[in-house]
């Protein structure tokens, strides 16, 4: 069945949690951490608990809520519990590769949720393969969970230990055994992790905000190249030193929630000042500023703030318009762009107009909505970029583009300004953009800006790598069609 996207921009990176916490509802408080870490992944959730003796696992399509009920919590029982909201950069959307993962092994399975990306799975796919690893999907997750599994050491945290060594690109893990929780991030520290405390318990979440929604607390960020052991003698560190540190800065522009807290930055603040240093980079004169919401609303605001031009809204979103699985009438496909925003005419008859986003990334979603605010009647938009030129795809997280579909890799930006038929047209710069996020340049990765890339990328990689022969083998197994 065809999945109907609204919108071709970014795509968010996966959203992990994990929970150790005897006596408590480990499955429940996992699903309330997945429904604040929704807009890190729409295509799927799941949930895997563990009691002392067994792994079980639910995953299923959709949202979190779509894929919970009492009845699914009630079987997940136990005092361990991880849960993955998915958006998928390796492997198709579909149930086989919904996560937690569950791998067997000697010592007993394991299951593990991810968020990143592995640039060297294909070779480790290969590899895992000859020595008789079988893959039941076509995710790079799956192969972490084998070489974790095919590595020596005498402990679970060796033998992940050992498999960072090999692993190439972005991982923060959630692992689950039938006694132990593990959380690991990637020595470059590309996606976020963070530890709280949970009533006498250990929670590990992608972001802050997971932990405030189930009253959980900060105690620090997951370091990079950490592996923290969370058992009955309580937390254990070990660390995997790198020199250089690639945090994406898209976290702080786009993907993490605004009131999450990441490397002791609130991600309000840093978006607010993104926008007060684009009104500084990229004055104009305008009657009203406007951010496309939600992601960019907070950096409008600071535009406004900065620049003394009146903040207003200027389009309504329908928050629960994205990924659908009906396919439209060819009447309503063609509304496009508004079947997720609204404009208020009334508001905006007349008037110049200052619009602040996030990114432009393929160019073809900004155009529409710039012919939607003239329709309603704008005289003049001035587009205000937060991200500077996408120019080079991400190969660490992130379904961005390849380069022959970023705008910016092909075109000038006044010609991008023509294309999108704004005005006006004003990207942050580089170090505009570091200057807002108020913390040292060299723990980012920037190489979506600059193409200078935290570790060797030499080919443009397919995320449907592993696709060919796997739908084939699923309906040999289950019989009948896929949808």
């Amino acid at each position: 069945m065809e999945i109907i996207r609204l919108f071709s921009g970014l795509r968010e990176s996966c959203g992990i949690f994990g929970v150790y916490a005897p006596g408590e509802e480990v499955a429940r408080f996992t699903f309330f951490a997945l429904f604040a870490l929704q807009h890190r992944g729409q295509e799927s959730a799941g949930i895997a608990s563990a009691d002392g003796k067994i792994i079980m696992v639910h995953t299923k399509m959709g949202l979190v809520s779509q894929a919970f009920n009492e009845e699914a919590l009630s079987r997940l029982r136990g005092h361990i519990a991880i849960g993955h909201n998915r958006y998928s950069t390796t492997g198709s959307s579909r149930l086989a590769n919904a996560q937690p993962i569950v791998v067997e092994g000697p010592g007993g399975p394991l299951a593990l949720a991810h968020n990143g990306n592995l640039i060297n799975a294909a070779y480790l796919r290969r590899e895992l393969t000859e020595q008789g690893y079988i893959f039941n999907s076509t995710t790079d997750s799956e192969v972490a969970a084998n070489l974790i599994l095919a590595s020596p050491g005498k402990s679970l945290a060796d033998k992940v230990r050992y498999a960072m060594r090999r692993l190439q690109g972005a991982y923060s893990f959630v692992i689950l055994t039938k006694d132990s929780l593990i959380g690991v991030r990637d020595p470059l520290g590309v996606r976020p992790l963070c530890l709280g405390k949970l009533n006498g318990g250990w929670v590990i979440a992608s972001e802050s905000c997971a932990l405030d929604h189930i009253g959980a607390h900060f105690q620090r960020e997951v370091e990079p190249g950490e592996v923290l052991v969370i058992d009955l003698n309580g937390v254990t560190s070990f660390r995997e030193e790198s020199a250089q540190k690639a945090l994406c800065i898209f976290e702080y522009i786009y993907f993490a929630r605004p009131d999450s807290v990441i490397q002791g930055r609130l991600l309000y603040l840093a978006r607010q000042a993104m926008g007060q240093q684009l009104a500084r980079e990229h004055p104009v004169a305008a009657d009203l500023v406007m951010g496309v919401p939600d992601s960019a609303t907070v950096a409008g605001i600071g535009y406004a703030q900065e620049s003394g031009i009146p903040f207003s809204e200027g389009l309504l979103k329908n928050r629960y318009v994205g990924r659908t699985f009906i396919e439209p009438d060819q009447r309503i496909r063609e509304l496009g762009v508004q079947l997720k925003f609204n404009p208020l005419p009334k508001v905006l008859a007349g008037r110049k107009l200052v619009v602040v986003d996030d990114s432009i990334v393929r160019g073809t979603t900004t155009p529409r909505v710039i012919r939607m605010l003239r329709r309603a009647g704008v005289s003049e938009v001035h587009m205000r970029i937060c991200a500077p030129p996408l120019r080079y795809p991400c190969f660490f997280g992130v379904d961005m583009a390849t380069r022959g579909e970023l705008i910016a890799a092909q075109k000038s930006i006044p010609e991008i300004r023509d294309f999108i038929g704004a005005d006006s047209l004003g990207y942050l710069s580089v170090e505009g953009l570091v200057q807002a996020v108020d913390l040292p340049r060299e723990i980012f990765c920037l190489a979506c800006f600059t193409g200078q890339y935290p570790i060797p990328v030499q080919l443009e990689m397919d995320k449907l790598a592993f696709e060919v022969g796997a739908r084939e083998r699923e309906v040999a197994l289950h019989g009948g069609e896929l949808s």
